[in-house]
């Protein structure tokens, strides 16, 4: 009787050493992939607050460097389909080509002056939480130097072949994505239902904006 409770005692103590070590490179995969996102963020925030807030730097470099940022840190494309919604499958090849180059515009036309107002401003990344997989949401607080109370941003992650890229920014708990995806499909249902419709105001809106160099 003793042999077989020490027997039992010395299989379940070989059972959750082996259980332990199966799910050890799990928890250490995860902690890489949360640290590895929070990283990301932080060294987003140091490239855009270190070159964009400069208020003498002339806006044409500012524009320059803001659409590099969005290369490297943004799945622009994965969000401009996304935003576009259903409309996306109903959009011509050509349609969507200028759709791409139109909203990439948009984002740097509507974000690069903002940078310039926030001179001494500062990310703090405090943590991540892995979702879905492949995403993870990088939580951070933006501290600005001007009295402004500070603003909280989640950044939502998709890693891909080991390289991270932003598809979304929840701002004080508002998505990004889903207030222009929202915004969209009005625009295209106030003009006929048509993707051209929202090209034809995406022109309009970025020409109004843009300015001269």
């Amino acid at each position: 009787m003793l042999k077989r409770r020490l027997l039992f005692i010395f299989s379940l103590g070989i059972m959750t050493i082996l259980v332990s070590a199966s799910l050890l490179p799990t928890i250490v995969k995860a902690e890489n992939f949360e640290n590895g996102a929070k990283r990301f963020i932080e060294s987003l925030a140091d490239d855009a607050l270190r070159s964009l807030t400069i208020q003498e730097r002339p806006r044409e470099e500012r524009v320059v460097e803001f659409r590099k940022l969005l290369h490297v840190y943004f799945a622009h494309k994965a969000i401009a389909a996304w935003v576009l919604g259903r409309y996306w499958r109903r959009a011509t090849n050509q349609q969507k080509k200028e759709y791409f180059s139109l909203y990439e515009v948009l984002l740097v036309e509507t974000y690069v002056d903002r940078f310039a107002n926030y001179p001494g401003a500062s990310l703090l990344v405090s943590d991540a939480l892995g979702i879905g997989g492949s995403d993870v949401v990088v939580s951070s607080m933006l501290n600005l130097s001007d009295g402004q109370p500070p603003v909280k941003l989640d950044w939502r992650l998709r890693a891909r072949e080991g390289k991270y890229k932003i598809i979304d920014l929840i701002v004080e708990g508002l998505s990004m994505g889903q207030t222009q995806r929202s915004e969209f499909a009005s625009v295209i249902r106030q003009n006929g239902g048509t993707v051209e419709g929202l090209l034809a105001e995406l022109r309009k809106k970025i020409k109004h904006m843009k300015k001269p160099s």
